[in-house]
């Protein structure tokens, strides 16, 4: 096991995908692997960039029907105005309802480039946490209690849920995309802005 031989997570980097995909690849037998006698996945170099050379093309379109639904949702939902039924929007002045609306942008982004690219994932969570401290910040500076603000995430990320749903559906479940494991990705993604968004409140009390 020498230069020949990658382990998971350096296979994952020179494919450009999650470890969780390739994982996947070789559960189905699409990337050959063996394992070390402590049961560590290696695959052999040649096979990994044999991988590279071939664009797997359902996937990427699969990624950006993805894409385009999640931005199309995002559209209705924010300029239709939905949030505005919500108790807690409705004392929020345009002003603040904009910053809202960017952040969940942010967030929307974010989650699109963990699903396409699942690169560099320590920044993309980094940048999640920044996220919910973003929201804890507008939240307090125009009176919003930790419960209503809370409330005013959820509200966006059962939107990320819906839309993540709806191309399951769409695909018949279908495809070369791990749909349960895009799921576990956007849960532990948004668990982060939660969490951080969380301990900011508790920061400043």
């Amino acid at each position: 096991m020498d230069n020949d031989w990658l382990n998971l997570s350096e296979a994952a980097e020179l494919l450009g995908v999650h470890p969780a995909t390739v994982r996947a690849w070789s559960d189905r037998g699409e990337l050959p692997m063996q394992r070390t006698p402590g049961g560590h996945r290696r695959f052999r170099r040649a096979d990994v960039e044999a991988r590279t050379a071939v664009p797997d093309r359902t996937q990427l379109t699969g990624a950006n029907i993805l894409i385009q639904n999640m931005l199309g949702k995002a559209r209705l939902e924010l300029v239709e105005g939905e949030a505005d039924l919500q108790p807690w929007h409705q004392g929020l002045d345009e002003a603040v309802k904009k910053e809202h609306r960017d952040i969940g942008r942010r967030l929307l982004h974010l989650v699109i480039d963990y699903i396409a690219h699942a690169r560099d994932e320590a920044n993309i969570i980094a940048e999640a946490q920044r996220i919910g401290r973003d929201y804890a910040q507008i939240g307090r500076a125009n009176g919003l209690s930790l419960t209503d603000n809370t409330r005013a995430y959820l509200f966006f990320r059962e939107f990320l849920a819906q839309a993540i749903d709806d191309m399951i559906i769409a695909s018949g479940g279908q495809g070369p995309t791990d749909w349960a494991q895009i799921r576990q990705q956007v849960t532990c993604l948004t668990n982060e802005v939660l969490l951080a968004l969380i301990a900011a409140y508790e920061a400043s009390a």
